[in-house]
């Protein structure tokens, strides 16, 4: 973490279109401006609170060649986030208090240039039999828990899950995916283009039926339910069903969900290999619309970085997921900003004020006045860049975007009043490509 350091911002432009003028000192956002303040110029950009995270995959321990704390926290400084939650499908899982302890403890001493707020697993070693260590780990501050990566299928498991977590008002995020609906082989939302390639088709209903199942366990438990990566017009409904009725139930969308279509693995290229799969251009526009109405709460990146060894061996045998973390804002600036589905206040709920609701973070999502925590984000909208896969602060090269034209807002990020990542002067930032406009 870098050191907290005195500064006067001015010329920026709130979410809301006002202008602003904020102090930072020893890490809040103050009245007046401190002594030996470092000036930023920000005239022309917009200031947000720092964006937050629900879904990133950093891989320590157990797969560092993939990434590391220090290398996704970068990727999330450089694409303006201020906090990640660190989902357990590491090698050991992150299932009980020792685990949680030693991410703890990893995090600070790498360091992280984000706020690593860890997911605890549902279940222990995440095979869905027994539950983990819930309590234990909530007793160290956990309030969000997932087997991501794979889904909990047993009902009753699933059930007693939610009642464990509802004492100390905790979160079941849920992978949605009927293993005997979308087996191993199974990696294509298309029919075409999976007989195509001799892949199995990987079917909607396999993601909504156990949408359709959970609504309705936390509906008879009262907990809280949160669906990730979701990608299917039946999950959609399900979902502003089940919200209808009062159910306590928060969903994710990814940027890639809302920008890629199911065409792009017509090729077969791995890349684009990503548990739910890409769906078809009705689908997407179908997710658009339930960000923009709220029935889908937030996005979330599901960094999912791979070594190229990972990525190799055909659609079968390739590990699925995608990079995200550095073009997730220029994602939903294009996808959703541009065309006029989301208001600059509505982007400050999507990626920063819901996901941090969701882990109840006391120091994230908050607005930029006085007496509130230094984290923020200054962005220039209208700055687009090719994006390069071989300039990215992760050590992963899966990277879904690699060779569109997308935003590249980010100017600086600032965590705790540091600065975590400054697009001029190199802080947090990899080679990047040339900037196009």
């Amino acid at each position: 973490m870098d050191t907290p350091g005195a500064y006067s911002i001015t010329g920026a432009r709130s979410a809301q279109g006002r202008r602003l003028t904020l102090y930072v000192r020893d890490g809040v956002i103050v009245d007046e401006p401190p002594l030996g303040a470092r000036h930023l110029d920000a005239d022309g950009l917009i200031a947000l609170p720092g964006l937050v995270d629900p879904h990133t995959h950093l891989r320590e321990p157990g797969n560092t060649v993939a990434e590391t704390i220090t290398s996704g926290t970068t990727a999330a400084a450089r694409g303006g986030y201020t906090a990640v939650f660190a989902m357990p499908n590491t090698a050991p899982a992150t299932h009980g208090v020792p685990q949680l302890d030693w991410l703890m403890r990893r995090a600070v001493w790498t360091p992280a240039r984000a706020q690593v707020v860890p997911v605890g697993a549902i279940t222990r070693d995440r095979a869905g039999l027994a539950l983990a260590d819930i309590a234990g780990m909530a007793r160290r501050g956990v309030r969000v828990f997932s087997d991501d990566g794979a889904c909990v299928a047993s009902t009753a498991v699933m059930r007693d899950a939610l009642v464990a977590v509802r004492p100390f008002d905790g979160v079941i995020a849920q992978h949605a995916q009927d293993a005997m609906l979308a087996g191993h082989r199974a990696c294509c939302a298309d029919p075409a283009i999976a007989a195509r390639l001799g892949v199995e088709v990987w079917p909607g209903a396999a993601e909504s039926v156990i949408v359709a199942r959970d609504v309705q366990l936390a509906a008879d438990t009262g907990a809280r339910l949160h669906i990730c990566h979701v990608s299917t017009p039946a999950s959609v409904d399900i979902i502003r069903w089940a919200k209808s009725r009062g159910v306590k139930v928060t969903a994710e969308v990814t940027p890639h969900h809302l920008l890629l279509s199911t065409d792009r693995l017509a090729t077969g290229d791995t890349t684009f290999k990503v548990n739910p799969p890409l769906r078809p251009a009705v689908d997407v526009a179908v997710l658009r619309a339930a960000l923009a109405d709220g029935t889908i709460d937030m996005v979330a990146t599901d960094h999912a970085p791979h070594s190229a060894a990972d990525k190799r061996g055909g659609l079968v045998s390739a590990l699925p997921g995608m990079t995200g973390l550095e073009q997730a804002l220029g994602v939903v600036i294009e996808a959703m900003v541009a065309p006029g589905l989301l208001t600059w206040p509505q982007v400050v709920r999507v990626m920063s004020t819901a996901p941090a609701a969701l882990a109840r973070l006391t120091t994230q999502g908050r607005s930029l006045t006085p007496g509130h925590p230094a984290n923020l984000v200054l962005i220039d909208p209208s700055r687009r860049t090719r994006v390069d896969r071989e300039n990215s602060a992760s050590r992963s090269r899966n990277n879904p975007y690699h060779g569109l034209l997308l935003p590249d807002p980010v100017q600086w990020t600032m965590r705790a009043g540091a600065i975590t990542y400054d697009r001029d002067a190199g802080i947090g930032a990899s080679q990047g490509s040339a900037t196009e406009t």
